[in-house]
């Protein structure tokens, strides 16, 4: 007969696996890291090629493709530990977020199949600064998308915490890295254009939202490290002159194409900055995964081991006065008292768990309900996403209510928009 002290171990079992599953999880956000931030160099360098004519950038950007397949290499091995057998769980040891999590790996392996055309678009010059920005904004929302998945389904509260800290931390860091290709295309033309000046101020609101965030869920240790190393970045000084020039100037001036230059390599020292945190959490994340596994497999041994508390207690002190034998279906009472403890602290440390999970994914809710909202007012109205988020910023101050709601609002009258307003 299957006792509680059988199921607890089942579920300590369980949870061994989970975090095992998380383990690789975290190993593979490590390797889409480090491709992300060598696809945003590559395409920082593209936009210095093609903002120039070919005269800036070409040897570097070459170096930094080998860089790209190194690291595209990396990655493509680390999907294939993904489990992709029809009702597993992918990586996050959780079915019901395998089909999102297979559908978004697919997309990225097909923009790195595609890889190799648009460097010839790029190398011919054949694609506007904007257009290549642009196909290589589309690879690196697919790499985030993975880390999202990741990050939307780790089962345990701590981890989940760090992964939405990271999550929101590349996400800003991608921000900055469009930022970066904005700036170039606007120094390279050498005159001021109004719907760049927005995008281009959009993109810096956007960062500090992302790394708000970040800072709400960030450990100790990598918060610090973001805060001093923004403290103490002389290159932050440079880059906020120029984008006052850049963002202020009025539409139609001339803007000094010698700007190019110090603009590109400012925000990269800035860009390998915020690499060094990144690196820092991904390593936390790996840590914390290490440091749970082994918490759970400690607690699963002495689970095992309390059986042996029973066979050295003496039989006297299980029997009941009059008793000759012990009763089948009783541990003894010393057993039965350390199984309930074991019951009662396994519920509260799950329902603890839980509680945590709830405050975190929240979050990510949010993200997802503001990210919807701006999508269908972007297809139903013909805003940029910038001037949609606005749109919702300003109605949520106006009316004195949260982001969220107000995106929330807006996703529930979608049914009552009249057909022909689609796309």
């Amino acid at each position: 007969m299957k006792t509680a002290l059988n199921f607890l171990v089942a579920a300590r079992q369980c949870e061994i696996g989970e975090l095992e599953q998380l383990q690789r999880t975290s190993a593979l956000v490590d390797l889409l890291s480090r491709l992300i931030h060598a696809l945003q160099k590559e395409r920082g360098l593209s936009n210095v090629f093609l903002a120039s004519a070919g005269a800036r950038g070409g040897p570097a950007r070459l170096a930094q493709m080998a860089e790209c397949d190194r690291m595209a290499a990396a990655a493509r091995d680390g999907f294939e530990l993904v489990d992709m057998q029809p009702g597993g769980a992918g990586l996050t040891g959780h079915p019901g977020h395998g089909a999102r999590l297979f559908s978004r790996i697919a997309h990225v392996l097909q923009c790195l199949d595609a890889l190799p055309a648009l460097r010839e678009r790029v190398a011919s010059r054949a694609l506007s600064p904007e257009a290549a920005t642009a196909l290589y904004i589309d690879l690196v929302a697919g790499l985030l998308a993975v880390v999202f998945e990741a990050a939307d389904s780790a089962p345990e509260p701590g981890i989940s915490r760090l992964l939405v800290a990271l999550f929101n931390f590349m996400q800003g860091k991608e921000f900055a890295g469009q930022e970066r290709a904005t700036g170039v295309a606007a120094f390279g033309a050498g005159v001021s254009d109004a719907p760049r000046q927005q995008h281009w101020l959009h993109l810096i609101a956007s960062q500090e939202r992302c790394f708000q965030v970040f800072a709400e869920f960030a450990p100790p240790h990598s918060l610090a490290l973001w805060q001093e190393s923004s403290a103490a970045d002389a290159t932050l000084a440079v880059i906020e002159r120029l984008r006052r020039v850049g963002c202020t100037a009025t539409a139609g001036s001339p803007l000094s194409v010698e700007m190019a230059e110090p603009w590109f390599d400012s925000c990269s020292q800035r860009m390998d900055a915020l690499q060094t945190v990144e690196a820092r959490l991904t390593a936390e994340l790996q840590q914390q995964c290490q440091h749970r596994i082994a918490d759970a497999r400690a607690a699963l041994q002495t689970l095992l081991q309390a059986p042996q508390a029973l066979a050295t207690t003496p039989v006297s002190a299980t029997l009941a006065p009059g008793e000759l034998q012990p009763p089948a279906a009783r541990l003894g009472p010393q057993l039965d008292r350390s199984v309930m403890d074991l019951v009662q602290d396994q519920s509260q440390r799950l329902q603890a768990m839980q509680a945590e999970l709830e405050t975190v994914r929240a979050t990510l809710t949010e993200r997802k309900l503001l990210e919807r909202a701006k999508g269908l007012l972007m297809a139903r109205r013909q805003l940029s996403e910038g001037e949609a988020h606005k749109l919702l910023r300003q109605t949520a101050m106006n009316q004195n209510r949260r982001l969220a709601d107000v995106a929330q609002a807006v996703l529930s009258m979608a049914d009552l928009l009249p057909p022909a307003l689609e796309r």
